[in-house]
C-alpha cells in the first residue's frame, strides 16, 4: 500500500501507527476517506490535515483492548470498524503473550482488509450475507492453543470453512511459525500470507462455487470435486504431489482449491507490493529486454495482469538482491511461469469483475428425478 503521512506534521508513517513518532499526536485511520486523522489538543476531536473536524470515533476494540487503530463513523449503531466487525471469536486474553499476539494478527488483518476495500470486493459479515442472500459471510475465529504451545503439537488448525477463517494464535509467535515453516518445507510463511490464502478460499466460495463460473475455474485449476482428504493424504504422505512450474508453490499442487487460494494470495502479494513501490515513487534503471525503465505508473488495484507481472519481475529481483545484501533469504522466492500467470490473470479478471458488481449468480440445484 502507499505510505500514509501524519495529518499534523506530514511525517510518513507505517500503516500500524497509533502515535506519530515525530509530533506525538494520536493517529487513527479512516477507511472511508483512506487517510489518517489526528486527535486534536482537546483529545476528543479528530481532525484532517486541514484542521477540519471529522465526525468519527475510535473502533471499540481500541477502547477495550488497544488492538485497533481504525476509526468508525460517530453516527450509527456499529461500534466496530470495517475489519473488526467480522470477528466471531477473539482469543482468551488471560494466556501469556496472547494480547501481544492478537494485536499482531489484527494488524495483519487490517492490511488484508485495506487491499480488499481498494479492490472493491464484497465483504459481508455473516448477518449481512444472510440478509442479502449472498452467503457465506466472512467471519474470523482467533483461538489460543495452550496444549499446542506446551507440547509443540498444534491442536487448532488454521483454515477456512463456509466463510469462517480460523487462525491459531501460535502463528503470531515468530519462533513457532518458523519451526512450522521449516518442518513443512515452506519458503514463505507469514500471518498476512495466511490471511490472503484463507480469504482466497472465501472468495472461491463467494464468487465461483455453485455458479457457471466454476467451469472456467476447472479449465485452469482442475476439478475440485476430487477427494480433498485423499489429495491431502497423498500430498503429506507418499509425497507424489511434487511441484512443477504449473504451480506457484508446493502446497498449491495438493488440490484445485489450494491452487486457487495460493495463487489468489500471490496476486494480493504482487498488487500490494506494487502499490507500495508506486506510493514511494520508486523507479529502476533500464532493465534488460525492456524498452522502458521499470516503474509502477498505473493503479495496481485495477491493472491488467500483464502490467502487474511485467513490472513485478524486475522489482522482485531487486527486492531479493537487497535482502541478500542484508544476509536475509529472498523476499519473493517464487517463479511465475506462463501457466501460473494464466491462473493469476483468471483471478485478477474475476476480482475486477466482482469489484464492478459483476458476480455470477448461484445456479438453482436441479431436482432429483423420482
Amino acid at each position: 500500500m502507499k505510505p500514509y503521512s501524519c495529518p499534523n506534521c506530514g511525517r510518513l508513517n507505517h500503516f500500524e501507527v497509533r502515535v506519530c513518532p515525530n509530533c506525538s499526536f494520536t493517529l487513527g485511520f479512516d477507511p472511508a476517506s483512506d487517510r489518517f486523522l489526528f486527535l486534536g489538543d482537546n483529545a476528543t476531536t479528530w481532525r484532517d490535515a486541514d484542521g477540519t473536524e471529522q465526525d468519527v470515533v475510535v473502533c471499540q476494540n481500541n477502547n477495550e483492548f488497544a488492538v485497533c487503530n481504525w476509526l468508525v463513523p460517530a453516527v450509527g449503531d456499529q461500534p466496530l470498524c470495517l475489519a473488526c466487525r467480522h470477528n466471531r471469536t477473539i482469543p482468551d486474553l488471560t494466556g501469556p503473550t496472547v494480547p501481544e499476539r492478537w494485536a499482531k494478527i489484527e494488524a495483519a488483518k487490517r492490511r488484508l482488509f485495506h487491499t480488499l476495500l481498494h479492490l472493491n470486493l464484497p465483504i459481508e459479515t455473516e448477518a449481512e450475507a444472510e440478509a442479502n442472500g449472498t452467503a457465506p459471510g466472512l467471519t474470523f475465529d482467533f483461538l489460543y492453543d495452550p496444549q499446542g504451545e506446551a507440547t509443540g503439537t498444534v491442536q487448532i488448525t488454521t483454515g477456512h470453512e463456509e466463510g469462517l477463517i480460523t487462525l491459531n494464535l501460535i502463528e503470531a509467535d515468530d519462533v513457532q511459525r518458523e519451526r512450522m515453516r521449516t518442518s513443512l518445507g515452506e519458503p514463505y510463511r507469514t500471518i498476512l500470507g495466511h490471511f490472503r490464502h484463507e480469504v482466497g478460499h472465501y472468495y472461491w466460495a463467494r464468487l465461483i462455487e455453485g455458479t457457471a463460473e466454476v467451469e472456467a475455474f476447472r479449465a485452469l485449476f482442475g476439478d475440485e470435486r476430487i477427494s480433498y482428504e485423499d489429495a491431502k493424504s497423498q500430498h503429506y504422505g507418499d509425497g507424489t504431489g511434487g511441484w512443477s512450474d504449473d504451480f506457484v508453490s508446493s502446497y498449491a499442487t495438493m488440490h484445485p482449491w489450494e491452487d486457487f487460494a495460493e495463487t489468489f494470495a500471490h496476486l494480493l502479494h504482487i498488487i500490494d507490493a506494487l502499490a507500495t513501490i508506486d506510493g514511494f515513487g520508486m523507479r529502476m534503471t533500464k532493465w534488460p529486454g525492456m524498452d522502458e525503465q521499470p516503474a509502477v505508473d498505473f493503479d495496481p488495484y485495477h491493472a491488467d495482469t500483464h502490467a502487474l507481472v511485467s513490472e513485478w519481475g524486475p522489482f522482485a529481483f531487486a527486492e531479493n538482491s537487497i535482502n541478500r545484501s542484508m544476509g536475509q533469504p529472498d523476499l519473493y522466492p517464487f517463479h511465475l511461469s506462463d501457466k501460473i500467470v494464466a491462473k493469476l490473470d483468471y483471478i485478477n479478471r474475476l476480482l475486477q469483475r466482482a469489484g464492478q458488481g459483476d458476480i455470477a449468480p448461484r445456479e438453482q440445484p436441479q431436482p432429483v428425478a423420482a
